[in-house]
């Protein structure tokens, strides 16, 4: 029975070691999909603003502003989450980002297909778990952690 246990242990902790890429790969999904919408959106600024004027609802701020701080939220918080920099701070920014997008943009839960809302569910998760667990082994982090340990 216990060279059963001793097995599930060892094959446990080969698993574990995929942790880092697993959180590595979880960062550059969520922060491409955030910043691509952040950068599509700073492309064509007079159709974001007209956005944010007309279908968004950002509630207590003013269209104009909505629009500048939800942009500059999903690239500050998107490009800083893939280097893995200020890793949960930028996740709870963008956990931010994407909960105001589903509350300023009441259509996205009334449309007949509900794939933009489940994907706005699915990035919600995903930052979630990426507040939770950090940024993994393989970011800027982990890397300014280890050398303020060995100085």
């Amino acid at each position: 029975m216990s060279t059963t246990f001793d097995r599930a242990a060892l094959g446990a902790r080969w698993i574990d070691r995929l942790q880092p890429v697993a959180l590595l790969a979880l960062r550059l999904y969520v922060g491409q999909v955030f910043f691509r919408s952040g950068w599509l959106k700073i492309s064509d600024w007079s159709s974001t603003l007209f956005l944010f004027s007309d279908e968004y609802h950002v509630p207590l701020l003013s269209p104009g502003l909505a629009a500048v701080m939800g942009t500059g939220g999903e690239l500050i918080f998107s490009t800083l989450l893939m280097l893995g920099l200020f890793g949960r701070a930028s996740a709870a920014g963008l956990f931010f980002v994407n909960l105001m997008a589903v509350i300023s943009y009441p259509q996205l839960r009334e449309l007949e297909c509900p794939a933009a809302i489940n994907a706005h569910w699915t990035w919600g998760s995903m930052i979630a778990l990426l507040f939770v667990f950090g940024p993994g082994r393989l970011a800027i982090d982990a890397w300014v952690m280890r050398r303020r340990r060995a100085a």
